[in-house]
């Protein structure tokens, strides 16, 4: 049975018993400061669960497509070498939200499992949480499984609670015992059952959990029944297609066989059984879904995750021989596996592979030079017998070369060295003070809150009353902070915005007879609870004070001008470059407005201009700006614009600026002439398929403009011309240097061929190969690499060297004839002679380049290479 029919299967089942087949969420968590990526099917029903969000269904059924890579959830390491791990997947899961419970969700497990797809009983073992004698029962009793195979699983980590059969959603909150349900792979497989000191082998898998979330736990820890129990299950589809294709290992499923041999056509391998072909395999799926829900790679955050796992992928790619582009050549066959379950994959495939080559391009420019200096560096270490690989090289791979630590800790893995974590994170805390300092208000993800939710009422007002509900300090919840504190508070009304849709969070102050406290920055620690990050200026703050909050007004009227402008720059730019233009992310503040799309050239200074104006039309329109609460149904036949990816609640907020429809929960000016004027500052490129625009707008776009005309009078005086004639001087100056340029190119040429000429009397002959290792006075990059190429041209047969100093730097170059490369290799060669002087370097057997910073050691350097050539001869 093929994965995909496995999958439809589990869903058409489901649907049978009622449930509603609820479409996988986004990759990219919405609204939830606590997880990297969706990593359970549970995700997109968290606030259900929590009572913060209904449905209008009580049961659902999902294929949910997972990443775990990175944060707490990472296993990348394993990905390739081991039977089960990986960084995407799919779960199957059933959820009841307070209908059916454990009587029924056994049931449903065990028919869908021996009935619909015909597992042997015999097969199956079950485990269950010790305490928990009804589901024991249930399965003993009402389903008949003999005692022998309902094996109870107790607290064994010393705490009541803490057991693999006993699940929590935190420290406080839902939680409930689960059941367990084992596969047999058969007494040819080591490993024991669970529960005893063999469990850790392979020969009995978990299958599939159900979660019974039957009480709340409160901060002392006590366990209170839930007034409506509530059922999640998790089925890995990679674990259960392995048993029903009657194999051990997940890579050997269909899904993965299509992609393994994929991964071996773009690598030109015949050998399929190589853990770097599964790890291209499992790498294609997270990284084509990720782009297809919208992340960028980039250097931090999800972004950065993304990144470390396509440069993983390159990096095992490279290690079976490719030296271009190909992962992304990859990402059809991956379409053809799995798009029609996703077709999102399918409406995102072009962005995806541009994506993907642009960043395999970029990484494959720099991987040759960090490889060269990574080997070299691990020579070393096996001649002195070394096993732990330099931190501060490490951090320069990274920093430098674009190697994630964690790929340079793979290849050194494979060599039976470690990396000393703690001086590459050393390096690296050096290089993000600075970041640090400016994020220090960004807690909310770690808070622990039980309490009422937030009233905002910051549509209506930029002042109202409110009580403390909660205080944290250092993450820590308090009773109270005093003056210096850095903390948040969380108040039962509000009228400050939390960060949100791309809208960045209000700053303002919080004031009582009692203190005040100065908000710098407001953020969600959960769906509907605003968390105001700041200090305490003045006096203390305690929980059930009353507060009169109030919001820095000019902040935020700069930041609503810049949010209602957004509004109509997007609909101007899918008017002006098609209505193939996506958000892909934005970021609003009281300076300028950010907003990437999905666009696949740059734009033109006409189509700025464009833009610029349709928006500035809206503005002089000065249109009236409504907002209304609807049902989302509602909301869709007005035809506003909704976001891809995005997850929008039973009812919405539907925003009308000037001709454009949006749904929208952020904070707007009453009407378009509020927002004075509206500028593009900058275009760019952030990925392949993705442009950004950011633009300025009131009087930030005033400012813009009066700093451009001073720019444009310094330029003018400059150049002794008017500002109106300043270009066509500009223009006459640069056709001047051009024509010097290429004088002074002919004089260079001139140069090195006289030079090159002079140098032949000196190559020495070396087992029948001509040496030369010379110093080129006054001679820069582009005149080492001329006379380079023409004494080989000259000598026939040649191992050369050439250098040239300047303001204290050596520069190295280095070229081997095609006849001698397989015994003298430049990269070596000009690696050893940079390495006297200071430096390190590496290349291609017939051309590489290197650099030093000790000239005074040259002379002897070059001294040395006849020598040095005559060993490898």
């Amino acid at each position: 049975m093929k994965s995909s029919e496995i999958r439809q299967k589990f869903l058409d089942y489901f649907a049978s018993k009622g449930h509603t087949v609820v479409s996988s969420s986004s990759l990219v968590p919405h609204e939830d400061p606590t997880l990297l990526f969706t990593n359970a099917g549970m995700n997109q029903f968290k606030d259900v669960f929590l009572g913060f969000d209904k449905r209008p269904y009580t049961r659902a059924a999902s294929s949910q497509k997972c990443v775990r890579a990175g944060g707490k959830h990472n296993d990348l390491e394993n990905v390739g070498y081991t039977a089960r791990h990986h960084t995407f997947f799919e779960m199957l899961g059933n959820f009841s939200f307070g209908d059916y419970f454990k009587r029924d969700a056994i049931k449903y497990a065990w028919e869908l499992l021996t009935e619909v797809f015909k597992l042997p009983k015999d097969k199956l073992y079950v485990t269950v949480y010790a305490e928990d004698d009804e589901a024991y029962d249930i399965w003993t009793k009402k389903v008949g499984l003999a005692a022998d195979r309902v094996i109870r699983i107790g607290d064994n980590k010393g705490a009541r609670y803490a057991s693999d059969n006993f699940w929590m959603m935190g420290d406080t909150g839902p939680c409930g015992p689960c059941t367990e349900i084992f596969y047999d792979h058969g007494a040819h497989i080591p490993g024991g059952l669970p529960g005893t000191p063999e469990e850790d082998g392979d020969r009995y898998i978990e299958i599939w959990n159900n979660v019974f979330m039957q009480f709340n736990r409160d901060e002392a820890g006590v366990m209170h029944p839930l007034p409506k129990p509530s059922v999640d299950t998790g089925m890995g589809l990679e674990r259960i297609s392995a048993v029903l294709q009657h194999v051990h290992a997940n890579y050997e499923i269909d899904l993965f066989q299509a992609l393994i041999k994929a991964a071996a056509r773009e690598t030109n391998q015949t050998n399929l059984d190589q853990p770097s072909l599964r790890v291209l395999a499992d790498h294609i799926r997270a990284c084509s879904f990720l782009i297809a829900d919208g992340v960028i790679p980039g250097n931090e955050g999800r972004g950065y995750v993304l990144r470390r796992i396509i440069r993983r992928a390159i990096r095992h790619g490279y290690k079976l021989g490719a030296r271009e582009a190909f992962f992304y050549k990859m990402v059809p066959d991956l379409v053809e596996q799995m798009g029609s379950a996703y077709p999102e994959l399918v409406a995102e495939q072009v962005r995806v592979k541009g994506i993907l080559k642009l960043e395999e391009e970029r990484f494959f420019a720099t991987i040759e030079h960090g490889m060269a200096i990574l080997e070299a560096d691990l020579a070393e270490m096996e001649k002195a017998g070394g096993k732990v690989f330099n931190g501060e090289t490490a951090f320069k791979l990274h920093d430098t070369y674009g190697f994630p630590l964690d790929l340079t800790a793979d290849i050194c893995r494979e060599r039976g060295v470690k990396v000393d974590d703690a001086a590459f994170n050393a390096a690296m805390a050096r290089q993000k003070e600075q970041a640090r300092a400016a994020g220090k208000f960004k807690m909310a993800a770690n808070l622990e809150y039980s309490g009422p939710a937030t009233t905002f009422h910051g549509y209506e007002s930029l002042e109202h009353k409110g009580n403390i509900l909660a205080l944290y300090k250092d993450g820590v919840e308090v009773n109270e902070l005093n003056e210096g504190d850095l903390g948040v508070v969380v108040l039962d009304d509000t009228p400050f915005y939390a960060e949100s849709g791309g809208q960045v969070g209000d700053s303002g102050e919080l004031r009582s007879v009692h203190g005040i406290f100065a908000v710098e920055d407001t953020q969600k620690i959960q769906a509907s609870v605003f968390g105001h990050h700041g200090v305490v200026k003045t006096g203390k703050l305690s929980v059930g004070n009353g507060v009169t909050a109030r919001v820095d007004v000019a902040a935020r009227s700069r930041t609503m001008r810049n949010h209602s402008a957004t509004h109509l720059m997007h609909k101007a730019l899918r008017e002006v470059l098609g209505t193939h233009v996506q958000q892909k992310g934005s970021q609003v503040d009281a300076d300028k407005t950010r907003f990437d799309f999905v666009h696949t050239q740059p734009m033109s200074d006409a189509e700025i201009r464009k833009v610029e104006a349709i928006v500035n039309a809206e503005i002089l329109s000065n249109a009236e700006c409504q907002s209304r609460v609807m049902p989302i149904e509602e909301a869709q036949k007005t035809g506003a614009m909704m976001l891809f990816g995005e997850k929008y609640g039973d009812v919405v907020r539907v925003l009308n600026i000037g001709s454009s429809i949006e749904l929208c929960g952020g904070t707007h000016v009453k009407r378009t002439g509020d927002i004075g004027l509206f500028k593009i500052v900058a275009e760019s490129g952030v990925a392949a398929g993705v442009r950004r625009v950011e633009a300025v707008t009131g009087e930030g776009a005033l400012a813009l403009v009066q700093q451009q005309e001073v720019q444009l009078q310094q330029v003018a005086d400059a150049v002794k011309a008017q500002p109106q004639e300043a270009a066509a001087r500009i223009t006459q100056i640069l056709d001047n240097v051009k024509s010097l340029e290429k004088e002074l190119a002919a004089l260079k040429s001139k140069l090195a061929s006289a030079q090159g000429d002079e140098l032949l009397a000196q190559a020495q002959d070396v087992s029948g190969v001509k040496v030369l290792a010379a110093k080129l006075d006054g001679a820069d990059a582009a005149v080492l690499r001329e006379t380079l190429d023409k004494l080989k041209d000259k000598l026939k047969s040649a191992a050369v060297v050439l250098a040239s100093v300047a303001e204290g730097k050596v520069s190295l170059i280095a070229g081997v004839t095609a006849d001698a490369t397989a015994k003298v290799k430049a990269g070596e060669l000009v690696n050893f002679v940079a390495q006297q002087v200071g430096g390190k370097g590496g290349g291609r057997p017939d051309m590489a380049q290197a650099g030093g910073t000790q000239p005074e050691h040259l002379a002897k350097a070059l001294a040395s290479v006849p020598d040095w050539v005559k060993a490898k001869l």
